[in-house]
């Protein structure tokens, strides 16, 4: 890996539309995520036949039922805490002060997508990673990424309509194939992104799964050179394949996670892609060329797993437009909705009546 990563300066620059422009300033501006989200929606941006954030969450509350207290996504986690050790290099790209030789301490949470807080672990569901980094200047950073290399969609519409015709049915527990082969047949974009999302299959636990943003974002240095980039968490410990039959365990994803932290800090080299200005930034179901120049910026450490209670990630709402100075959202329509869509999501569980998590640390995992 090391081969491939890069420190020389940029070698172009990739102009910053006035839409990513107003991302980034609302990110870092002091305007909370759920001003971002309206904002947005309120100049037209999240409007695509009408749907709205509330509507949205309301197909992960059908879909999935509604468990008050949780998240509509990603519902069942546990919590982490550790570091960042960043290296320097990245401020070759970003003026954000976290790319600054320094350590920073990370707040962030391990999940497995769906709605169902309680749903048996499974191989095969996807892993989620959330980290917030707490700059010493009071910035902060909040990412959302997951265990594939691209997203299925490329609008909102084609999310709300896949998210609609993956229901499992009450009989086979299965979604109806009818209804997923109709969408498929009208959505291209998402039959590819899941051809290739198939030639990566998941690895044996969350410990070395690779996370990405997915999303595109733009990042401008101290010499106002901005780059379009990506980037990803790559695991330092060993990958190895998921077994033929799982361990015994309902949690036994997270029951292995556990273990392994308490046994010594799991870390990450977190890796930004620099896209050229023929990348689609605009599309996440589109991956970048292998080739792209890739720079190491620093190892996420993790070094201690927790309950979800009030006070840890339970609380956290890993908006991915929270950005500090240095990096904005780029012309990627999903950003400014996934932004709007998790504070709905947010403000809903805020007002419920909380329950326990399905993951307990403090019990023995061994």
């Amino acid at each position: 890996m090391d081969d491939d990563v890069d420190r020389s300066p940029l070698p172009h620059r990739t102009r910053v539309s006035r839409r990513s422009a107003l991302l980034g300033l609302a990110a870092v501006g002091g305007v909370s995520a759920a001003n971002v989200g309206a904002f947005l929606y309120s100049g037209g941006w999240l409007s695509t036949e009408k749907l709205t954030p509330a509507k949205i969450t309301d197909r992960f509350e059908q879909v999935y039922g509604k468990h008050e207290g949780f998240r509509r996504n990603h519902a069942k986690g546990v919590s982490v805490s550790g570091f960042f050790d960043s290296n320097g290099s990245g401020v070759a790209v970003s003026k954000a002060s976290v790319f600054r030789r320094d350590r920073v301490p990370v707040t962030g949470r391990f999940s497995l997508s769906g709605g169902m807080p309680y749903a048996g672990d499974a191989n095969a569901t996807i892993r989620g990673l959330g980290l917030l980094f707490h700059s010493p200047n009071g910035e902060q950073w909040r990412t959302a990424m997951v265990n594939i290399p691209v997203f299925p969609d490329n609008t909102v519409q084609g999310f709300h309509d896949r998210l609609l015709a993956s229901k499992p049915l009450a009989t086979t527990g299965q979604p109806d194939p009818r209804k997923m082969t109709d969408f498929l047949a009208e959505h291209p974009e998402t039959a590819k992104a899941m051809a290739i999302i198939k030639k990566t299959p998941p690895t044996s636990g969350f410990d070395n799964s690779t996370f990405n943003s997915l999303n595109a974002f733009l990042a401008t240095n101290d010499a106002g050179e901005t780059v379009a980039v990506r980037w990803s968490l790559v695991p330092v410990q060993p990958v190895a394949a998921t077994q033929a039959s799982p361990p015994a365990g309902r949690d036994y994803l997270f029951d292995e996670l556990i273990s392994k932290v308490a046994d010594g800090p799991l870390q990450w080299r977190l890796i930004l892609t620099i896209g050229e200005p023929d990348d689609p930034t605009n599309d996440p179901t589109k991956p970048w060329p292998d080739s792209r120049r890739k720079i190491d910026v620093g190892t996420i450490s993790i070094d201690s797993t927790q309950t979800e209670t009030p006070g840890n990630a339970r609380d956290t709402n890993f908006d991915p437009l929270v950005l500090p100075n240095g990096l904005a959202g780029s012309d990627d329509p999903l950003l400014s909705a996934r932004s709007a869509v998790y504070s709905q999501s947010f403000t809903r569980r805020a007002g419920e009546p909380k329950h326990p998590s399905a993951i307990d640390v403090s019990k023995e995992r061994r």
